[in-house]
């Protein structure tokens, strides 16, 4: 009989390869009734494994890719840490590339698979709007889209998403600016560039004027790029054009906060002259001052259902799924009532 792998042993036991990994590297949450049934096949076939956890992933790679657009995002911060931390006690090591230049995201994922030699890859954010099944294919391991948005035109059972919906949270948050009294209501967002999350939740947006009969204004429109910096110019623009403004819809939290600083630096008060909202609730938003009206979205939920569908995919216990999870309005202190 030839050598065997892993592999061999995985198929032989019934299980996935990870939990192999798991029963090879002792680590305690496999079930007694698994370990005991994978042990007996590897001493049945007399397999051999590598002298350490390291050893045993030069042999069978067991890295899963991070892909993230843009540099660092507060956001993802936190969710690649629940990540790694799940799929780690799966047996899985995380390796993570920031797509910073003008590289399709998509074929950035291609190299960064190629390169690795990954057995799956995570994408957070991202545009993916002209992908194709083909790009999909070629990839030829697990791919999961999280906090994303997906194009219909896709055949869904070539890849997995984790996500919210971004256009129903941003018209929620603009509405209750509405229902406060705000009719002069910025925005700041991602621009014509950005054909995913920034643009969905300016649909949001425009949407919840449209439903209260408020008039779209171009110069009440400002575009940053998911950084405190870009969020503080784009306020300064519009704090120049638009002197009238009582309220301002930012689509990121870290773009709100940025605004935040050019409004106080105008002289101007938070919430009593101009209100604020952001969106994703990232954990620096209720220590801000004064703690951050936002859209909440649940990272740890997100981040566990993407780490655990990516490891049954792995393992073959289940094929691609497509998660939405619901997404909350965190009412703070950044907004005001306005009196009509």
């Amino acid at each position: 009989m030839k050598n065997m792998n892993i592999k061999d042993i995985a198929k032989m036991a019934g299980v996935g390869v990870s939990t192999v990994s798991r029963v090879i590297n002792q680590h305690a949450d496999v079930k007694e009734e698994t370990r005991k049934h994978v042990l007996e096949v590897i001493e049945k076939y007399n397999y051999i494994p590598n002298n350490s956890a390291r050893n045993l992933k030069r042999t069978e790679s067991m890295d899963i890719g991070i892909l993230i657009k843009g540099m660092y995002n507060p956001f993802f911060a936190r969710m690649i840490q629940s990540i790694e931390k799940r799929l780690s006690s799966d047996g899985y090591s995380v390796i993570i590339h920031y797509n910073i230049d003008d590289t399709k995201d998509i074929d950035a994922a291609y190299e960064f698979i190629t390169e690795k030699k990954l057995k799956g890859i995570i994408c957070l954010g991202g545009d993916f709007d002209t992908l194709t099944d083909q790009e999909i294919t070629r990839l030829r391991v697990p791919f999961i889209l999280t906090s994303t948005e997906i194009p219909e035109n896709l055949n869904r059972k070539l890849f997995s998403s984790v996500i919210v919906d971004n256009e129903t949270a941003a018209y929620s948050a603009v509405e209750y600016l509405i229902e406060q009294g705000h009719s002069k209501i910025g925005l700041i967002s991602t621009g014509s560039d950005d054909k995913s999350v920034g643009t969905i939740r300016t649909e949001g947006y425009i949407r919840a004027l449209n439903h209260f009969g408020i008039e779209k204004k171009d110069n009440y429109f400002e575009v940053g790029a998911y950084t405190f910096e870009t969020g503080y110019e784009a306020m300064n623009r519009l704090l120049d054009k638009a002197n009238d403004l009582t309220a301002i819809f930012a689509i990121s939290d870290v773009m709100a906060i940025g605004a935040a600083k050019a409004i106080r630096e105008r002289g101007l008060r938070i919430p009593e002259d101009i209100s604020i909202v952001g969106f994703d609730d990232i954990d620096y938003a209720s220590y801000f001052f004064p703690p951050l009206t936002t859209v909440h979205q649940p990272v740890d939920e997100i981040a566990l259902a993407t780490a655990d569908l990516m490891s049954n995919l792995l393992d073959e216990k289940e094929d691609n799924k497509h998660l939405v999870f619901n997404t909350a309005l965190i009412i703070r202190e950044t907004c005001i009532k306005r009196s009509v």
